[in-house]
């Protein structure tokens, strides 16, 4: 998917694709598509809920949540799985 104005591509096109043909945003897509690892399964992250705050917090700080600073751990892990 190749835009312009300087905008960078997805790296796993047919990914982002089959992910926006499923309903995710354009955002959560191309941050999924743009993984290194990018479809590939087998892969072990741990658990929102096993997390601590901060890790949470951190997580959401990269993926560009606003507001984050303000929410408790609850509200952090909603807004990570809704984003």
């Amino acid at each position: 998917m190749a835009k312009k104005n300087n905008i960078p591509q997805v790296k796993n096109e047919e990914q982002y694709e089959a992910l926006r043909d499923k309903g995710y945003s354009k955002q959560k897509s191309a941050r999924i598509a743009n993984t290194p690892d990018s479809g590939t399964k087998g892969g072990r992250s741990s658990k929102y809920e096993e997390r601590t705050k901060q890790e949470l917090y951190e997580k959401a700080q990269q993926v560009g949540i606003k507001g984050r600073s303000k929410m408790n751990k609850n509200e952090l892990i909603e807004a990570l799985r809704t984003n």
